[in-house]
């Protein structure tokens, strides 16, 4: 059977990944289109503010008369943005530092070890926040901080799975045949242990979004983008007058995290090897 094909008889068997997955691909096609309709323009002013969701505005006007549905489905850009990228940088940041730990070993891997640590120790929102005030708020600064932050939980996933395929008889077959150490290491042991790396990498775009959410929230994103933690805290000044510039990216934050989260769950569930039949 084809790895797609089995990967999606896996996937069958978690309806609530499924389902998140249709929604995240429905929200990562809003995200690269909604530019395309001039009328989802989320910085169109009007003299129709603070109107409650009616057929003229889906989910209300702001106090400038700006559509909400437009800058929540123009917010789902920028946390898509980092999020991906954050979590492509983590990824990539974390297979290669925890391959060469779990391989090699020795003082590289105890340093490893020691760094992942003190990020779990470090509460990681508030190492961002100072990171971001110190080097600027605009969006490749924020990918460069969420991603900086989670690559030590890729290392340590990547480290235990490397240590177990370097102990499997092809590692040992292979290595008979006079490959060098760089060869086995890139050539075998990664790509049969980056299975299950790949589903924590999915988990990280959720983190990504939820971070990048608290950061706009307190005013740590750039003033130009339109973002859902930037447009929760526009709306808190009229949270009992209305509630819906609060409710609606609110909702877009819990869901999207929600989806990923549960996606994330049903991907590391059929790549994880220990359940492999």
């Amino acid at each position: 059977m084809k790895p797609a094909n089995k990967f999606f008889q896996g996937m069958a068997h978690h309806p609530s990944g499924m389902i998140a997955g249709v929604f995240i691909a429905a929200l990562v096609l809003i995200a690269l289109t909604v530019g395309f309709f001039p009328s989802l323009d989320p910085h169109v002013i009007s003299n129709d503010s603070f109107v409650a969701p009616s057929a003229e505005f889906l989910i209300g006007s702001d106090e400038l008369g700006r559509s909400v549905a437009a800058g929540v489905l123009h917010g789902a850009r920028v946390s898509l943005t980092v999020g991906f990228f954050a979590a492509l940088m983590a990824t990539g940041l974390g297979i290669l530092i925890g391959s060469a730990a779990g391989f090699y070993g020795g003082w590289f891997d105890v340093v490893v070890m020691r760094v992942s640590e003190f990020f779990q120790v470090i509460p990681s929102f508030i190492l961002a926040a100072v990171i971001v005030a110190m080097t600027g708020t605009g969006l490749p600064q924020i990918i460069a901080v969420v991603g900086m932050l989670a690559w030590p939980q890729v290392a340590r996933v990547m480290r235990g799975e490397v240590m177990r395929v370097k102990e499997l008889e092809f590692v040992d077959a292979v290595r008979c045949l006079g490959m060098s150490e760089r060869r086995v290491l890139f050539g075998e042991v990664i790509p049969n242990a980056v299975a299950p790396v790949l589903a924590v990498g999915t988990l990280i775009i959720g983190q990504a979004i939820l971070l990048e959410a608290s950061l706009s929230f307190l005013g740590l994103s750039s003033a130009e983008l339109v973002s859902w933690g930037r447009m929760l805290n526009s709306g808190q000044r009229f949270l009992f007058n209305a509630w819906w510039l609060s409710f609606f990216p609110g909702m877009a934050i819990f869901i999207t995290v929600l989806a990923f989260n549960l996606f994330g769950d049903a991907v590391a569930a059929v790549l994880n090897p220990r359940n492999a039949r």
